[in-house]
């Protein structure tokens, strides 16, 4: 198999290394130095174009597209009744409170307007990501990592709609986002020093009210536990003692949001969304339960996402057995095409879908196809991930990405209810899949811009195209 760079020693202990901060740890941080100062160029440019797509839009745009109806109605209750159990209780949208109340904190301060100062604090969230994980990034070990996960973040399909309406997803990032990189930093630090147990305790709570901006962000729990307990290897009695417990203070400070929410709901979601009063015109109805097919859907749109982020690796790739690999694609392909509506979900790519049902067959063509094409791209970072595994596991944000990738997965198993798993809904581990893919790939051809370029430049089509509604 052909790789897109370098591996490193297998003689080494990837484990001891990583605990010590050792070789390999400075090897990852040396790979990426080479195309950081590029990586840094195409975020601030994807950034400005972000920027002033969605200041234009909020400009010229003022009345409620996409979901704004919906979202507008919890924003309106928490500015104007503030934050209190009976609003807690009264909460409309699946989502949980926190990007509501982000949005009616920039209601009660700007005064332009209830949709527009609702917009304008979603779009400062952005700007706060941006300028934070520049901060992070410039100070961290792993700058080119973090630079790759604002940069998925932003070419995102669905990351200009976010930052430019009122969609929760903006201060669910900034959390997010933030908190991870400053846990991951200071829980990577080779000795424990009261300004780095700190940090860590600020990045757990950061990533517990993501958790409370939007539920599906439980993913980052688990990651944090297999992640600290994998940290443990290789240490002695003393330090090891001591991470075990930055680690059970880390959870416990996270979860603490989660719990609270809980105990006022009664559950994951209000009672409203549960027993589907809150919108009846919609039928929704969001509550814990067994979904298993759902984490098929995520596995999915997990994977079709990787494709652009690691184009063109899946035509440069020689795999040892590439015709074994074909024929599980093919195969896969057939069988995504027979699932057909079940698995393609709200999003682009059902309409992109859709454009091919004027041909015969050509919705269940095109479908194979892309599904195909998903699923060999997936063995080929699947093998990619295994030859560069000295290279994975010397890169803490790469470990911590691939677990919170994989709890996202698999937590969708609990997500009862008939809520559709919308493919925006991925804008949420975007930043994780960044990761993984530039920490595998560094390098940007003009292959690779160009499809980094077409997939930035949809999501400014799929926001103006609401400008035109009527």
């Amino acid at each position: 198999m052909t790789e897109a760079s370098g591996t490193l020693p297998d003689s080494l202990s990837m484990v001891d290394t990583l605990a010590a901060g050792g070789p390999q740890v400075r090897d990852c941080q040396i790979a990426g130095q080479s195309w950081t100062r590029r990586y840094l160029s195409l975020v601030s440019i994807a950034f400005a174009l972000n920027l002033l797509s969605a200041a234009l839009f909020i400009g010229f745009v003022n009345r409620p597209v996409f979901d704004d109806n919906y979202n507008v109605s919890d924003v309106q209750t928490y500015a104007h009744k503030g934050l209190s159990v009976a609003t807690v209780l009264s909460h409309r949208n699946p989502p949980g409170p926190t990007s509501f109340l982000w949005m009616a904190a920039g209601v009660r301060l700007l005064g332009e307007g209830e949709l527009r100062d609702a917009r304008i604090a979603n779009l400062i969230s952005w700007v706060l990501l941006f300028v934070g994980i520049l901060f992070g990034a410039r100070y961290g070990s792993f700058p080119q990592v973090w630079y790759g996960a604002l940069l998925a973040a932003l070419i995102f399909p669905h990351s200009v709609m976010a930052a430019a309406t009122t969609l929760t997803e903006g201060p669910a990032l900034l959390f997010a986002i933030l908190g991870t990189l400053a846990w991951i930093e200071s829980a990577s630090c080779p000795t424990v020093t009261a300004s780095s147990f700190l940090l860590q305790m600020l990045g757990a709570f950061s990533m517990g009210i993501a958790v409370s901006c939007r539920q599906y962000y439980l993913a980052l729990l688990p990651a944090v536990a297999l992640f600290g307990l994998f940290r443990l290897r290789g240490l002695g009695s003393k330090e090891r003692f001591v991470r075990l417990l930055g680690i059970i203070l880390s959870l416990s400070v996270a979860s603490a949001p989660l719990i609270l929410l809980i105990v006022i709901w009664g559950g994951v979601t209000s009672p409203g969304v549960a027993t589907g009063l809150s919108h009846q015109e919609l039928g929704w109805r969001a509550y814990a339960g067994l979904n298993v097919f759902r984490p098929i859907v995520a596995g999915f749109y997990s994977c079709f996402y990787l494709v652009p982020l690691t184009f063109p690796v899946v035509w440069r790739v020689r795999l040892p057995f590439r015709w074994l690999a074909f024929l599980a694609a093919s195969i896969s392909g057939v069988v995504a095409a027979c699932l057909g509506p079940s698995l393609i979900q709200p999003g682009p790519l059902r309409a992109l879908i859709g454009l091919a049902s004027r041909l015969p067959a050509g919705k269940f063509l095109l479908l194979a196809c892309v599904a195909a094409l998903t699923v060999y791209n997936a063995i080929v970072i699947g093998l990619l991930v295994w030859q560069k595994r000295h290279t994975v596991l010397s890169c803490p944000p790469a470990i911590f990405a691939l677990l919170t990738v994989a709890f996202f997965i698999v937590e969708q198993l609990g997500v009862g209810g008939n809520v559709p798993l919308y493919d925006r809904y991925l804008l949420q581990i975007a930043p994780f899949l960044g990761i993984i893919a530039f920490t595998l790939i560094p390098r940007l051809g003009f292959s690779r811009l160009l499809a980094l370029g077409v997939m930035d430049a949809v999501a400014h089509v799929i926001l103006w195209g609401h400008a035109f509604e009527r």
